[in-house]
């Protein structure tokens, strides 16, 4: 690394293959040099540092999303007006739409299905023995239960997998796999602006909702379709990859496992430290609305900066030996789920489908073993694209 204008830079592919793979020692390498980066490949700044990516989520006066939050600046231009890429107050009526069936008093309500299925899925997979921990576990849920919440019809369901990870994929730089999700990506467009609308949607499921508070006048109904976006992308892999990196890393760990075994009340630190440790989303942007300095690094308005999650949640500054599985660290302050005006909508959701899960097979299982492992390759994610293990 070299330093301009007293800026260290860098000019690491943070979307490369071998990035996406195992991006931490990158992550550190960034965090020594600075609290700003200049990442030279995709001419934007990145904050690696907790304290900083704190700072900006709680500051989006500041670090603005109204310019999008992703890497390709004609991705950014078109996305500008969703959820995820608006500031307050389009962002707050826009939200208080889209969480309402996913408030903590709403999650009451469908806990005893998710519950249900959890011990279904439980069943299956302990019984069988051996199981691929993402396709036969981590999807059973999002799958079976939130898309049926969402109301989008079954016919589409063996679709939206495809159809989030490809927006995941446009969500960093121009480089093949964006390229080759844009096809997906279309499709899914124009089956949301086309074939999720009433009449041809379930009447109660959360997709008919968006319409019924347009009626209202709650908000106007050209957002209807692209926050369709806000229910298929977060909801779907965002939890299946928690999931399967938490089997991982208890595979890996088994004295872990035999701590949450033995105190059920730790699960929801184990939680946190699994999405600490191997975070979904390692990554967004934003934009500086001002002339802005960050631990002595001064930025101009309109810089577009990186807030890397993925680095912040295993900073040593924040965290000591941050490379460690402790489920007795109770890291509640993480930020895989962000903070601030844009903390994820449907983090109760993944906490209630993730603790129905433990709490299961904590009852059924003694040991996990990994078989084999093949990890997921995607601009915007993290985790497994397949994780066999053996459960004894």
């Amino acid at each position: 690394m070299t330093a301009v204008h007293d800026i260290p830079v860098s000019d690491v592919d943070l979307f490369a293959d071998d990035a996406r793979l195992d991006p931490n020692p990158t992550y550190r390498a960034l965090r020594d040099a600075g609290p700003v980066v200049l990442m030279s490949r995709h001419g934007h700044y990145a904050l690696p540092r907790y304290a900083d990516v704190r700072a900006a989520l709680m500051d989006w006066r500041t670090f603005s999303s109204a310019k999008s939050v992703f890497v390709d600046e004609e991705t950014n231009r078109n996305l500008e007006g969703i959820t995820l890429c608006s500031d307050p107050p389009d962002h707050t009526m826009m939200r208080s739409v889209l969480g309402r069936p996913l408030r903590p008093d709403r999650m009451r309500e469908i806990a005893p299905t998710i519950e249900r299925e959890a011990d279904r899925v439980v069943d299956r997979v302990v019984t069988a023995g051996r199981f691929d921990a993402v396709t036969e576990l981590a999807e059973h849920l999002p799958m079976t239960v939130v898309s049926t919440l969402v109301g989008l019809g079954e016919e589409y369901r063996p679709k939206m997998l495809e159809w989030a990870a490809a927006i995941w994929d446009v969500q960093g730089p121009r480089n093949q796999r964006f390229l080759d999700a844009g096809p997906s990506v279309d499709e899914f467009l124009s089956f949301a602006a086309n074939d999720a609308v009433p009449g041809r949607i379930d009447p109660d499921g959360w997709a008919a909702h968006l319409y019924q508070a347009a009626d209202r006048g709650e908000m106007p109904h050209e957002k209807c379709p692209v926050m369709m976006l806000d229910y298929v992308t977060p909801s779907l892999d965002t939890t299946i990859l928690g999931i399967a990196s938490m089997i991982a890393l208890f595979a890996e760990h088994p004295d872990q496992w035999e701590l949450l075994r033995a105190d059920r009340s730790l699960i929801p630190h184990a939680i946190n430290e699994a999405l600490r440790l191997e975070t979904p989303v390692p990554q967004f942007t934003r934009v500086l609305t001002d002339d802005h300095e960050i631990d002595g690094v001064a930025l101009p308005a309109g810089s577009r900066v990186a807030l890397l999650y993925g680095s912040a949640n295993r900073d040593e500054r924040k965290y000591p030996d941050p490379d460690r599985f402790d489920i007795t660290r109770k890291p509640s302050d993480h930020l895989a789920f962000g903070r601030g005006e844009h903390v994820c909508v449907g983090m109760h959701l993944a906490r209630l489908e993730m603790s129905a899960l433990l709490e299961r097979l904590a009852e059924r299982v003694g040991r996990f073993e990994i078989v084999s492992r093949t990890p997921m390759i995607n601009n915007g994610l993290r985790g497994y694209e397949h994780l066999e293990v053996r459960c004894s």
